[in-house]
């Protein structure tokens, strides 16, 4: 068996993703465990509540206890619980790889429930399945595809007397435009650090995969590596875009609670974030419209590629005091009405086809992009180990303090990468 290297220092997510508000909560509708009674942990801050509650009552006299977190202190909590046997019987699992709240990383010491006799465990197309998997077998219940870009508030666009961008030269454009009328283009919350990934994720889309979609093999295979490929670029327009005046100003003392109250209310004109957040922003107005579009990193529009991939699903605990509910609540999340409320409420898409799910308007240039095979997979679920992204992350919060350099980053990232599983 592989050994991997995780910390404790861990704060990050896929993007992935990479989705959930900073606070949390608890839950409790029943006092102790019993055989009626399912614990759950989750990241789905906003859209699990309801599902729980429809779970409920599909199945009458069972309860629920849950907890929401952000995905910064949920990875910090979740190991450990594993490892001292206190976990609950579901949990949030991300698809992949790329961190240590990953599929592989807690399905290899024995962690979670083989899955893979589920009936719709074998429905999943092959792009997600190979994330939700563990040495062929299934032990992520992944219900919702994300993808990560541009979310415009269309009544600020329209304040503004401003259209999105959909070339690298007219987002510069449209970045000094806004500044000038008084609100930023763009809200951005690094302080929490898995924010600082999805504006560079998002860029990286373009400027790596577009020119070379076999970039993550040729990493596999030493062919190349990330100082010497066009992250560099990527990398270098993140900062062009700090330095022009995209984002509001201090965005390391903005957290993203306080992000999206900005791109919500209007203070600034989007926000660049996963598609989940649209929910969040309907939230805090809901008379707002919010709009996804895809990020431009270069001049060529055809070009563009959005990152979209398998968001957080559920995985059972291998020890859980309840398995059979906690299966009960996966298979529940999996079904065409326990996903699409899911996705719904998170304004995302299903994992699953013929679900007879309609997406919302916000997510049509989304699901065109998906359509038209123009996305690539949120960049750390193809990592051989989770310090590569906990070293990014770390080192985008240290270029924006001024402390660290594009191209010190990249080494680093190279030096985890090189260090295999």
């Amino acid at each position: 068996m592989k050994t991997r290297i995780l910390t404790a220092l861990v704060a990050t997510t896929t993007a992935a993703t990479l989705l959930a508000a900073c606070s949390g909560g608890t839950k409790s509708a029943s006092g102790g465990a019993g055989s009626k009674t399912l614990t759950l942990a989750s990241v789905d801050q906003g859209s699990v509540e309801d599902v729980v509650k429809a779970f409920e009552k599909a199945n009458p006299g069972v309860k629920v206890r849950y907890t929401t977190s952000g995905a910064d202190q949920y990875q910090q909590q979740i190991r450990t619980q594993l490892a001292s046997g206190t976990a609950p019987d579901v949990m949030s699992v991300w698809p992949g790889d790329g961190n240590p709240g990953a599929t592989n990383v807690l399905a290899e010491p024995g962690y979670l429930r083989d899955l893979s006799g589920q009936a719709w465990a074998a429905k999943m197309p092959a792009a997600i399945k190979s994330v939700a998997q563990y040495e062929g077998k299934t032990y992520n219940a992944i219900f919702g595809q994300n993808g990560i870009g541009a979310v415009y508030n269309q009544q600020a666009l329209d304040k503004a007397g401003l259209t999105a961008p959909d070339t690298w030269t007219k987002l510069l454009a449209f970045c000094r435009d806004a500044k000038a009328k008084g609100t930023p283009a763009f809200a951005l919350g690094n302080q929490d650090n898995w924010v600082t990934q999805l504006v560079l994720y998002a860029l990286v889309a373009t400027t790596v995969y577009g020119p070379d979609r076999d970039f993550d093999q040729k990493m596999q295979s030493g062919q190349t590596t990330f100082a010497k490929s066009a992250w560099a670029t990527a990398l270098d327009k993140y900062v062009t875009m700090e330095k022009t005046g995209c984002f509001q100003k201090n965005p390391l003392g903005t957290n993203y609670e306080a992000s999206q109250q900005l791109a919500a209310t209007g203070k600034t004109l989007g926000i660049v974030q996963g598609n989940w957040v649209i929910a969040l922003l309907k939230q805090k107005n809901p008379q707002g419209t919010f709009t996804l579009k895809a990020l431009p990193a270069t001049d060529d529009p055809s070009q563009t590629l959005i990152p979209a991939a398998a968001g957080a699903g559920y995985a059972v605990n291998a020890k859980a005091k309840n398995p059979e509910l906690a299966l009960k609540f996966v298979n529940f999340v999996m079904s065409p009405e326990g996903m699409n409320l899911f996705v719904k409420k998170q304004g995302g898409l299903p994992s699953l086809p013929d679900t007879g799910f309609e997406a919302d308007p916000s997510l049509t240039e989304l699901s065109q992009f998906i359509r038209s095979n123009r996305t690539v997979p949120f960049m750390d679920q193809r990592w051989p180990n989770a310090k590569v992204q906990q070293t990014m992350l770390s080192g985008l919060q240290e270029i924006f303090s001024g402390q660290s350099t594009p191209q010190d980053l990249l080494k680093d990232m190279d030096s985890d990468y090189k260090a295999g599983s």
